[in-house]
């Protein structure tokens, strides 16, 4: 009763990560159905929590960095750990599997002289290859380049001072390690996912094509933390980070969407 009383007080505290899951797990489930999205929510979240584990004891993957406890009582920690930002790392490596997934699919060719949406096409082994790992893992250490700096001043905003560098790195006080220890993250969650996948999910994957669809509901999620991470950013009055954010995302954003209007190249 006290895990769900806590539980609950989460779910006060952090609707927004919440939300995001919700999104998560509708488009996950119309993606994959329920038994892959619930395996690769055990996966990541178990991966995530792990790596923070041993983190804040040995300084591996992340780098060296604490958590205060500040907010011990108000909601759910495991060990040293609050629960929802390790689960935070479920909902972020599927948005950022979709941003991949957008790039890499192949898609019906249309007429190259409108603009208009192209229908990508479902690759069953195009989805686990290593190019749409290691663009995954690239997305997903990019939002955190977004993210974590905004997150360390949660002293400024509704987040609150959960966590510290003791030695502060030069990405606005946010260690290298830190990204690196992301991307250690993702390759692992990923590659175990995958791994378990063939094992345990005998069924074939096979969701309606196109699935541009499902595809558009995932990078909605990727960028919808982003804008929500960039206005906290500029509301704690903090431009250079903000305007940093953007100009790592305006290119992609910009790659992203002439993809989208069949204006570069299509994988064969």
């Amino acid at each position: 009763m006290e895990t769900l009383a806590l539980l609950l007080k989460t779910l006060q505290l952090r609707p927004y990560v919440f939300l995001f899951l919700a999104v998560f797990l509708f488009s996950a489930e119309r993606f994959f159905g329920w038994r892959r999205t619930w395996l690769f929510l055990l996966v990541t979240w178990l991966t995530a929590f792990l790596c923070e584990f041993s983190s804040t004891r040995t300084g591996l993957p992340f780098g060296w960095y604490h958590y205060t406890g500040s907010t011990v009582g108000q909601e759910l920690y495991l060990s040293n750990i609050p629960f929802m930002d390790s689960l935070s790392f479920t909902f972020l490596l599927y948005a950022s599997y979709c941003v991949a997934l957008a790039f890499l699919l192949p898609a019906q060719g249309s007429d190259s002289s409108r603009l208009r949406l192209v229908r990508l096409q479902w690759s069953p082994g195009g989805r686990k290859q290593w190019t749409t790992i290691l663009l995954t893992t690239l997305f997903f250490a990019f939002i955190d380049m977004v993210i974590d700096p905004v997150a360390l001043r949660g002293d400024r905003w509704f987040l609150g001072k959960i966590y510290y560098y003791p030695d502060p790195g030069v990405h606005f006080g946010v260690p290298i390690a830190n990204y690196v220890g992301w991307g250690v993250v993702s390759l692992l969650a990923l590659s175990a996912y995958f791994a378990l996948e063939e094992r345990l999910i005998t069924d074939d994957l096979a969701p309606t094509l196109p699935v541009t669809s499902h595809v558009l509901l995932g990078c909605g999620l990727y960028y919808g933390v982003l804008a929500f991470n960039l206005a906290v950013t500029f509301s704690i009055d903090e431009p250079l980070l903000g305007a940093t954010g953007l100009l790592i995302y305006l290119p992609i954003t910009l790659l992203l969407s002439l993809r989208l209007v069949n204006r570069l190249p299509l994988p064969s």
